[in-house]
């Protein structure tokens, strides 16, 4: 769906007897299964997708130190990273991306019931992402992958020079991007013999499904409320700024250029474009 589809209702819906209402909500739970049914499919497919060797040796900085790919996986065999959009000289992560993983912590001890371990990956250098993990509260393993070539390689950080010429490659297509940085979810796998694979990497609005207050929202009358506004996920703050509206960084690297000095333009987002 995209971000100029995400409409809210102006007014009330209408009013119907409950046999209207009943009669409604089953023709419509038809299209729900048919949908549950097509992501099952989907989710299906995705686990025959073919894999690719890994050849590199990534190592990032931790909270303890130099630490390898291999090593994030922490004794499972499964790995799923998030590339956090975060870059070396911006003063706070993304917002956006806080929003995401926001809903991280609470997930990560049935993941690891499941053989799955969670990293978070981001260039700003460990120092930064320390403090600002440290001010949302957050538990789960973050890294920093300053001076490596892994956001390059796995397309989620580009240079002024592309983004001057338009040609940014992310989501798997060359174009316009408003951002140094792209939001992203990664899936590893490393067998028997230590081999890392690369199996799965999902851009733009294909991190929706892991954004639970974003399921919620589906659900209510108003939705998402998103259309009005300049890009799609404007409204999204830190969750410690939501009482007074704040950007602690007054830059604000993490949004669409024309969006920093006005309330109209864009609906293209780096978290959540109109591109699924």
């Amino acid at each position: 769906m995209k971000a100029q589809m995400q409409e809210s209702k102006s007014g009330r819906g209408k009013v119907v007897s409950p046999a209207k209402w009943l009669e409604a909500r089953k023709a419509f739970l038809k299209k729900e299964k048919e949908f549950t049914r097509l992501r099952d499919e989907l989710s299906r497919e995705r686990m025959e997708l073919p894999w690719e060797k890994v050849e590199k040796n990534y190592v990032f900085d931790g909270p303890r130190g130099k630490v390898s790919l291999p090593e994030l996986f922490d004794g499972r065999s499964q790995l799923m990273i998030y590339h956090f959009m975060f870059g070396p000289e911006w003063q706070e992560g993304c917002p956006s991306c806080s929003f995401f993983t926001d809903h991280v912590d609470g997930a990560i001890p049935h993941l690891k019931e499941r053989d799955v371990t969670f990293a978070a990956v981001s260039r700003a250098p460990m120092a930064k992402i320390a403090e600002f993990k440290k001010r949302m509260g957050w538990r789960f393993n973050w890294v920093s992958s300053y001076g490596t070539e892994f956001n390059r390689d796995y397309h989620v950080s580009f240079t002024k020079e592309e983004l001057a010429r338009g040609d940014v490659y992310y989501n798997y297509e060359h174009g316009g991007f408003p951002s140094e940085e792209g939001p992203g979810t990664s899936v590893f796998f490393k067998d028997e013999n230590g081999e890392i694979f690369h199996t799965y990497s999902t851009f733009a609005r294909g991190g929706d499904i892991l954004i639970g207050a974003y399921n919620f929202l589906d659900m209510a009358p108003k939705g998402r409320d998103e259309g009005a506004l300049s890009f799609s996920m404007a409204w999204v703050r830190h969750h410690d700024h939501y009482e007074d509206g704040r950007l602690a960084d007054a830059d604000r690297p993490y949004w669409p250029a024309v969006s920093r000095e006005t309330t109209a333009g864009t609906k293209h987002d780096c978290c959540a474009g109109e591109k699924a």
